[in-house]
């Protein structure tokens, strides 16, 4: 079991911020789940992700500059929210690294409008998308 989930973009940050991050919390004890696989275009999210985020109490979600264009990113995302409206008791802290905020809101808000044309509303791209952009417009 997990105290702290990470859920970042590699590119952006694994080496980065989320390394210093990762290190202090685990100077104080604290395990963190941070995936260190390199995931390739297409992928799937593993069932070891999946149960990581399940099983943790606090979830730390590292918004960066490409954090939003990773469906790997993404799916954890709809996942943590999914599981802190379950449980109700999961913490969900995001952290906007080297990026302001309005930049999500502007960007994700947008593409939201011209993505929901091309998607039914019954789909699972539409749920993740409608998940994606409350999440990030909420905080």
């Amino acid at each position: 079991m997990y105290d702290v989930f990470l859920s970042f973009r590699g590119e952006d940050t694994r080496d980065s911020f989320v390394s210093h991050l990762y290190n202090d919390l685990d100077r104080k004890n604290i395990h963190i789940f941070k995936d260190n696989e390199k995931v390739g275009r297409g992928d799937e999210i593993s069932g070891a992700l999946l149960t990581a985020i399940e099983g943790v109490r606090v979830s730390v979600i590292v918004f960066s500059k490409h954090y939003a264009s990773s469906r790997w990113c993404l799916d954890q995302l709809v996942k943590i929210m999914d599981c802190k409206k379950l449980n109700g008791h999961n913490f969900v802290f995001p952290v906007f690294y080297d990026v302001d905020p309005s930049y999500y809101e502007t960007t994700i808000h947008a593409n939201y409008e011209l993505i929901k044309l091309e998607i039914s509303p019954s789909s699972s791209s539409f749920y993740k998308l409608s998940t994606c952009t409350e999440t990030i417009i909420a905080f």
